[in-house]
């Protein structure tokens, strides 16, 4: 029996002094592997007299049993030390202070969407957006643009090689198809914005191949050049933070809107800044019109019944105006240098509340 109870304390140290999974499997196996020590004492039994094996049976039994449950144990003991261990060293201090100053800036561009956005959404307008893949019937077709019709030149599309029936996919020269796509899913009234990139084959200091426009459209069974005028206005005051502005509409021709007008703020310039609602001169900065009746029918909406009037304007124009960008390649030219110039904190999100801009 003291050799067992040394067997023991030699196999519990060892358990003990184990320091990793890998170590502690070494003692497993040294001690009840199939030639480990205290399995050669059980094969013993097998040659001892009845009253031996009454006696060294249980005992046999017994201390493979503690030594299983020692290194057990000890396995449990590792297990849960390495999981501290990780958990130590993977933990984030949440109650770190946040940066004073935060890296990275919001691009003109995306400030300008978002200064709009908040406008037109505190007149209850909603926010529609449409892929930048269209087909002719919603580009052009629907909104009155006949075929071979010359308005469709002004527009340098960039059009996908024909599919097997001659058709052409195309890349929006507008967001008008979304005002397609929203009047022939949606029953009016209708009171939408619609902010997204444009392409048309174009590019020198005031345009980009790739550009960005936001469009709004109102249907209803009562709007006219009244309601047009007055939600532009506000909207310019607004967006422009001044008191007043002076509007001129000019008649101009879209296919899609008659009548059609090209809106003029007045402004002036001294040295390199342009004041708004003040000064001679005057700048167009949009077009607008009542919907043609033709766009209408090909939504499937009464002429008779319903009527509407729509606008557009270039944001990335009326970032250069108000905030003194002189060239707009800059906007896409990825230079680091001229964000950190130009772009805005990203904490500070445009709100009709505390201001719209810095």
């Amino acid at each position: 029996m003291s050799e067992l109870a040394t067997i023991e304390n030699d196999l519990t140290a060892k358990i003990d002094a184990a320091a990793t999974e890998a170590a502690l499997e070494e003692v497993r196996v040294a001690a009840l592997g199939k030639k480990g020590v205290v399995s050669e004492q059980m094969k013993t039994l097998g040659k001892m007299s009845p009253e031996e094996r009454k006696e060294m049976g249980p005992a046999l039994n017994g201390l493979k049993t503690r030594i299983a449950e020692a290194i057990e144990a000890k396995k449990q003991a590792l297990a849960e030390a390495a999981l501290d261990a990780r958990l130590a060293s993977e933990k984030v201090d949440v109650t770190l202070p946040v940066r004073p100053e935060p890296k990275g800036k919001i691009h003109p561009v995306s400030q300008v969407m978002e200064e709009i956005i908040a406008i037109f959404s505190a007149m209850g307008f909603d926010v529609a957006e449409g892929p930048d893949i269209e087909d002719d019937f919603h580009n052009f077709t629907a909104l009155n643009f006949p075929p071979d019709h010359p308005a469709r030149e002004m527009h340098d599309t960039f059009f996908f090689e024909p599919k097997d029936d001659g058709a052409r996919m195309l890349l929006r020269t507008h967001t008008s198809p979304v005002q397609i796509r929203t009047m022939m899913t949606q029953k009016p009234p209708i009171r939408i914005i619609i902010p997204g990139r444009t392409f048309r084959c174009d590019s020198d200091q005031t345009h980009t191949p790739m550009f960005h426009q936001v469009e709004g459209l109102v249907i209803d069974k009562q709007t006219h050049m009244g309601h047009l005028k007055g939600t532009l206005e506000a909207f310019a005051k607004t967006f422009f933070e001044v008191d007043d502005v002076k509007t001129r509409f000019r008649p101009h021709f879209f296919p899609f809107t008659e009548p059609s007008a090209e809106m003029d703020i007045q402004y002036e310039r001294v040295g390199k800044e342009i004041r708004f609602g003040q000064g001679a001169d005057w700048m167009e900065i949009l077009g607008c019109g009542m919907v043609h009746p033709n766009v209408l029918k090909n939504c499937g909406l009464d002429p008779d019944e319903y009527q509407g009037f729509a606008w557009g304007m270039g944001v990335d124009r009326l970032a250069m105006l108000k905030y003194g960008i002189p060239d707009l390649r800059d906007f896409f030219a990825a230079d680091a240098r001229w964000l950190e110039h130009y772009g805005f904190d990203p904490v500070d999100q445009p709100n009709l509340a505390t201001g719209l801009s810095r």
